[in-house]
């Protein structure tokens, strides 16, 4: 398969990497990790992808973005993952097809160009304390009234939960057999009254949110797509979540700084890069990023396709979320007791990314969804598989 990119393509990776290059500093690589939606620093970089349509590229012209197809969304998310060494700058790659596929033409006008500008940020409503890996078991109510909906319930583990702007929100409209049947999405505005947001520390010092809604009265003009279709469309939004949850760009500049670390560092009169083992194990993780890099090449030319991505992005997602861990266990590993330094000491290499980003990893393999419910899913989509 032949993965070379025409000539105006090129032209575009080129362009985003030349501007990645003269934007990115230490400074906002080091704000960008730290990222809550409210750093002054990285709003204003990502509000300049948003003035070049780099945002959400995909998104029509006329709401902000080039009209472009999904490959060139990827490259911009490959690149800027590359230079941030990081990535989950923006929601925009999530939601912001979710509301050009399912939403109004008023939702597009707002919600969808100020996303595709950079102007504002969305977090994921969807999990509840007894509803995670099974999503049809959420239980904050939706309940429809005249003018509006009436919104109680509580959302917890929610990424960006603290600085987005906005919720889409995942809540129950009405009691089905299936159960799923019966979802709905909405647009939350997080400042709107009755809604209580609480922090929550988890691994690797990162804070998630915890969301009480108690009376939130919700216009009715806020639902997004059909009323008790939202399972489906949150399906949708989770497929393109799974594509992109460590992209081959941040891989490839982790193990680049590894190779140069092992390069330079002596231990028992030697470099690093003379052990066969270490030499070996590298060289492992570098096939593994190209395999990264062809799984969502494939998963971008079967979207650009108007194919399904459902097993694919599945694929994606496990093995991306666990390379993720084996790269930074190879290298904590490889650094020794420097490894566990935090970035507030003068020893710990790589200004202690690399020793936030594995614990980070630890938990990705269940965001989105855990890594079994996906081999299940691969097994049973992609493979045909009886459930039993």
């Amino acid at each position: 398969m032949d993965f070379k990119f025409d000539s105006e393509t090129e032209n575009f990776r080129r362009e985003v990497h030349e501007f990645l290059q003269k934007e990115v500093t230490d400074e906002l690589r080091a704000e960008m990790h730290e990222w809550s939606g409210e750093s002054n620093l990285a709003r204003s970089f990502i509000r300049k992808m948003g003035d070049k349509g780099w945002v959400l590229p995909v998104a029509p012209k006329e709401y902000g973005g080039l009209g472009a197809p999904n490959l060139w969304q990827y490259i911009v998310v490959d690149e800027a993952s590359y230079a941030l060494k990081t990535w989950g700058f923006s929601s925009a790659i999530v939601f912001g097809p979710l509301i050009l596929q399912v939403g109004s033409e008023e939702q597009k006008k707002n919600y969808l160009t100020r996303l595709a500008r950079g102007e504002i940020d969305f977090s994921a409503g969807y999990t509840e304390p007894e509803a995670g890996s099974d999503l049809t078991n959420i239980s904050c109510r939706a309940e429809e009234k005249d003018d509006h909906y009436l919104v109680n319930g509580q959302k917890i583990y929610t990424s960006n939960g603290l600085g987005a702007d906005y919720q889409m929100l995942c809540a129950r409209t009405e009691d089905t057999n299936p159960k799923y049947m019966g979802l709905s999405m909405f647009i939350v505005p997080m400042d709107i009254p009755g809604l209580t947001i609480q922090p929550m520390e988890v691994v690797g010092d990162t804070k998630l949110g915890v969301e009480y809604y108690d009376n939130v009265r919700l216009p009715k003009e806020n639902l997004v797509g059909q009323k008790n279709n939202g399972f489906l469309e949150l399906l949708a939004a989770l497929d393109i979540e799974r594509i992109y949850p460590f992209p081959a760009g941040q891989a490839k500049r982790i193990l680049e700084d590894l190779v140069e670390y092992a390069k330079e560092t002596r231990r028992g009169g030697k470099t690093l890069d003379q052990d066969p083992l270490i030499r070996q194990r590298l060289a492992e993780l570098a096939i593994e990023v190209e395999v990264v890099q062809g799984l969502i090449y494939r998963a971008m030319w079967s979207m650009d396709q108007g194919k399904s991505v459902g097993y694919e992005a599945s694929i994606s997602k496990v093995f991306i979320t666990e390379l993720d861990q084996r790269l930074l266990s190879t290298a904590v590993r490889l650094m020794g007791p420097y490894g566990q330094l935090t970035h507030d000491s003068k020893y710990t290499p790589f200004k202690g990314l690399l020793e936030r980003r594995f614990l980070i990893s630890l938990y990705e393999t269940f965001g989105a969804g855990s890594s079994e419910i996906q081999r299940n899913m691969i097994a049973q989509r992609g493979l045909g598989l009886p459930r039993k």
